[in-house]
């Protein structure tokens, strides 16, 4: 049997790691926010230290100093689509190496909610937030701006001029609609999410340019706006594909959607791709285990949420003149889910 001492239960103080270390509690300060000349033999010997005694800087002490927290916030719409999933262990991931923990909130689009959590991540004193959900208008972003550094992904707003991660979402667009062209595809729909959001809009403009450029058009009954759920993309799918006029190809605009269109074509006793092609867009865990797999364009998703706490932490460090905008490639992934239609 193992015993807790009641000393092991104390939690260390700086105190304690001065002593330890045989420093000035001035030193030991200066090693955890990084300042002052210090040798890197002895800054190492009071990390050690530190690691040793399991000792953990007060946060709301270094809050109240004026001094980083060393805590990011992150607020998403939705944890339980897979790319934000991933994009948020991105996050966590970059964060923690570079030493930052991270607050995540999911706000399901709700203003209340937003409003909530960003007053919840003041109150804790994060350091910097990174927006991927929506959030009013520009003078709101320039506000929230003003308390603390901001970071937008995967959209732009740029009457705010805040510095953004996107990904070249007109480009994906454009891909997907070249290879159903190629395929002899020319009725084709879209499944869309809100059209206020950039990215949205950049994937339309994207896939509808290649269409007209091929001598073709993407009429507006043809584009539905969906929720970002696999039930509202099976049900607006089972009532689009029941036309006498379907389309032969379907372009959704995220992999939930693209699984609900793919459940409603089963549904309806059609054959993936041989009757109606499906090309989605993320490319996250979704796409590879779907029967067949879904055609993709891919999203740098690592990339995107490491480039956002790099941008943030640059915010906090030294406030750039110019803000950045970090546009980032797409990828068409072609899987089992395209291909030629068989009349």
């Amino acid at each position: 049997m193992s015993w807790i001492s009641e000393e092991s239960m104390m939690k260390a103080t700086i105190y304690d790691i001065a002593r330890e270390a045989g420093v000035s509690i001035a030193t030991v300060s200066k090693v955890i926010n990084g300042k002052g000349k210090i040798s890197e033999e002895r800054r190492r010997e009071v990390m050690a230290i530190m690691e040793r005694l399991q000792y953990q800087p007060s946060v709301i002490a270094s809050a109240l100093t004026g001094k980083h927290t060393y805590t990011i916030g992150l607020l998403l719409p939705d944890l339980s689509n897979p790319f934000f999933a991933e994009v948020a262990r991105a996050v966590e991931d970059r964060g923690h190496q570079l030493g930052y923990s991270v607050v995540m909130c999911s706000t399901d689009n709700k203003d209340e909610r937003i409003e909530r959590y960003l007053s919840l991540l003041k109150q804790q004193r994060v350091d910097g937030i990174i927006l991927a959900t929506g959030i009013g208008s520009a003078e709101q972003l320039k506000k929230l701006n003003h308390a603390m550094p901001v970071v937008v992904i995967g959209r732009e707003v740029p009457e705010s001029n805040l510095p953004t991660v996107v990904a070249d979402d007109w480009g994906g667009g454009k891909a997907a609609a070249e290879h159903l062209l190629a395929l002899g595809h020319r009725r084709m729909a879209v499944f869309a999410e809100r059209l206020s959001i950039t990215s949205s809009r950049e994937r339309l403009r994207g896939f509808r340019q290649a269409i007209e450029e091929a001598g073709f058009t993407l009429t507006d009954e043809a584009i539905v706006i969906c929720d970002d759920r696999i039930d509202d993309g099976r049900r607006q799918a089972s009532a689009l594909l029941r036309g006498s006029d379907r389309p032969t190809a379907v372009f959704c605009f995220n992999d939930l959607l693209a699984v609900g269109v793919l459940q409603a074509a089963k549904e309806a006793g059609l054959s993936v791709p041989a009757q109606l092609s499906i090309v989605s867009f993320d490319n996250t865990i979704l796409a590879e285990v779907t029967d067949p797999p879904l055609t993709a364009v891919a999203q740098p998703m690592t990339h995107i949420g490491a480039s956002a706490v790099d941008l943030l932490l640059e915010e906090i460090g030294s406030k750039p003149k110019i803000k950045a905008r970090i546009a980032l490639p797409t990828e068409l992934v072609i899987r089992r889910s395209t291909g030629r239609i068989v009349e």
